[in-house]
């Protein structure tokens, strides 16, 4: 995981999984984004983005204009 990029996708990522109506997942990975700054331990934020990454990805395949392809392939590479 690059956390330089995934400090630049993280604020947009849980903003568009709050218009996604998955507000849970964006507490999740936000809670999981503060968790990581403090212990750098990115287990649950590797996790939960894989997940984030899912529902975004879907929604894409649904509706090409709900869901970005930056977006996308902005946190595809902060995985990697």
């Amino acid at each position: 995981m690059d956390a330089e990029k995934m400090n630049k996708v993280i604020s947009p990522l849980i903003q568009k999984l709050e218009k996604l109506e998955k507000p849970e997942l964006a507490a999740e990975l936000s809670w999981c984004w503060g968790s990581y700054q403090h212990d750098q331990n990115p287990s649950g934020l590797l996790e939960k983005s894989a997940l984030a990454l899912e529902v975004i990805k879907s929604a894409r395949e649904k509706n090409t204009k709900q869901v970005g392809k930056k977006l996308v392939q902005e946190l595809e590479s902060a995985l990697t």
